[in-house]
Order: C-alpha cells, then structure tokens, then sequence
C-alpha cells in the first residue's frame, strides 16, 4: 500500500453506529485528548456483516488440556521483561511519525529472533509510517482457515502525539509481549495446528483502528475464525480479574475464553462494557468476524496512566501478565485444534 501524508485533508470519523464526521487533523487529536473512542472509516467504506453461517465452525467446550498444560510450564516472565524493557525506550510509538516506523521495524526483527523457524513473519504496510506485522504458522488439514491472536503495536502522548513521550508500557507494550510470548512458547512446542494461526501486531490503534481495518478488509471473504485480541494485559485491580469485555463482541468466543480463564488461571472473569470502537477487536466485529477481548481488570479505564509519560515499565505487573499468556495459549490450541 502507497505511503502518503494520512494528515493532509479531512478524514472520515465513525463517533458511534449511527455518527459520523469528516475532521481535520487538529479534531481528530482533541477527540484522542478527550480519550473518546472512534473509527477512522475513510479508507475502508461501509463494512456490512458476514452471515452466521458463512462462519467456520467453532468449539464450545475445552477439549485439549493435555495438549495445553505443558506449554504453560514454557512460559516466562523475563522474555516479556526484557522486550518490553526495550519497546518503551522509543520516545514514543506514534503511528504517523518516525518513532512508529523503527519501533515496528525494531519489534519485526525482534518476533524474527524470538519465533521458531517454522514462523513467517511479514510486514502489513499502510498508509502512514508504521507497519503492522503479520507472523504466520501454516496449518495442516484446515490451512485455509485463520485463527486471530492480536494486539496493538502504537502508543501516543494525547497531549502531544508527535513529540511526546509515551512509553506505552501498558497501553499496548503489555499486549504487544503477551502475544510474543505466546507466539514464542506454541511455535516452539511440537504441537502443529490444523488451522492456520495468525499473530498480529497492529499499527495506528491510536488513530481509529487504522492498521486493524485494513487488514481486517483485505481478510474479507477469507474464513477468519475468530479474533482475540490483547489491549493492556499489565496492570490489576484489586482484587485482580480477566474483564470480558461484553460489547461489539461475539457471545460464543467470549464465553470459550471464560472457561480457558477458569482452566489455566487462577483469575475470575467479570463482565463489563467498553464502548464503541474501544480497540481493533471491533475492526473484525464490523467485517462479520468472531472477536473477544479479556481485558487486565474489570474496569474499562482501570489505568490513568495511559496515553501519558507515567505509562512506564515500572507499572507493568509481569506476573499477572503471563497470565494472559496462558490465556492466549490455551486459545490459540482449543481454535486451531492443534496436536
């Protein structure tokens, strides 16, 4: 996709289902101030939903603990430490400038390192700077179906995007190591999925979902099983919990991942609504595709560091993080039915 100024003329903002509004630049970063949620639906048109049953099939129950729980003894704190360690060292991660293209490049090189050989790993280029990456483990019998396991790459200062600093330790570093780690312990197990499983890091979250809808419209027709995407797995509450987030949401995913928490955490779940368009989950709910999101807390805005300079590493709980790791493990085995 050509590179272009994506700030040179008014863009095309979804505020809800039902409101939309061509802004400039300048209104656009005081919605980002305002921490008010929206979709930057220019160059994606309208998007209208998959029929259920062009769905593929999906599992209910918990079939595969023996195939899961002796991954949960590979994963580690230090890896998602020590990445992260370095992420937030980037002034800051802003999709439309510098930062946010060498941080995607930094971390491409860094999923390369860290991914077992049998993992392509490729960049999703947009229109504006930063990359998003794309790691890819083929699968055997049912390789043409795709199974989704997402964060976002991006971070922004809401005061100031290009030049602040936002270490975005939390919002999204902590997603951003939660799957790495898990791409690091399946790739490397002797386990092969019967479906492809898919890892992605998007760019532009912070803009309105940018690099999450292209994608998601370049996957349409495609048979993505589902999404389950990983936005701020760092920072508890007391007393601690897996949100399920509720809303823009599909129901039978949402509930699959309740019983991978009971499973292979010792977490409860708590339900809670996040709003519209609250992160690239709802880019796939748009085009049709299953999606869930267990959040860090059950408080959709738990952490008010974010978006700031006190989004550092030292907020970073690393222990309740693995658990998301775990998380993501026991899905990616149960929906990609992998042996």
């Amino acid at each position: 996709m050509p590179r272009s100024n994506i700030s040179a003329g008014n863009r095309l903002i979804q505020l809800s289902e039902t409101q939309t509004k061509w802004m400039n630049e300048s209104q656009i970063l005081e919605l980002i101030s305002r921490q008010q949620r929206f979709r930057d639906i220019t160059d994606i048109g309208p998007q209208a939903s998959v029929a259920p049953n062009t769905q593929p099939a999906f599992p209910t129950t918990l079939t595969h603990q023996a195939q899961v729980q002796p991954l949960l003894s590979q994963v580690s704190e230090a890896i998602p430490r020590s990445v992260l360690t370095n992420f937030t060292t980037f002034t800051n991660r802003y999709y439309n400038n510098n930062n946010g293209k060498k941080s995607s490049a930094w971390l491409q090189d860094t999923i390369k390192t860290i991914a077992a050989a049998r993992v392509n790993v490729t960049a999703f280029a947009h229109r504006f700077p930063q990359s998003s990456i794309i790691a890819r483990i083929e699968g055997t019998s049912l390789n043409n179906e795709v199974v989704v396991i997402s964060a976002h790459q991006d971070s922004i200062n809401s005061n100031s995007p290009d030049t602040g600093r936002a270490p975005g330790a939390d919002d999204d570093g902590s997603g951003t190591v939660t799957i790495l780690e898990a791409l690091r312990v399946f790739s490397q197990s002797s386990l092969t999925p019967k479906r492809s499983v898919e890892f992605h890091w998007y760019a532009g979250e912070e803009g309105g979902l940018l690099g999450s809808a292209d994608i998601a419209k370049q996957y349409k027709g495609r048979a993505v099983v589902a999404d389950l995407h990983f936005d701020m797995t760092g920072f508890p509450a007391t007393p601690p919990a897996v949100g399920i987030v509720t809303d823009y949401t599909d129901n039978d995913t949402s509930e699959l991942v309740r019983k991978i928490v009971k499973a292979y955490t010792d977490l409860p779940t708590v339900d809670f609504t996040c709003g519209y368009a609250c992160s690239d989950h709802a880019s796939w709910t748009a085009n049709g595709v299953r999606a869930a999101l267990p959040f860090e807390n059950q408080y959709v805005d738990g952490n008010d560091n974010i978006h700031s300079p006190r989004d550092s590493l030292s907020t970073v709980d690393f222990g309740h993080l693995v658990k998301y790791v775990n998380i993501a493990l026991g899905f990616i085995v149960e929906v990609s039915d992998a042996q």
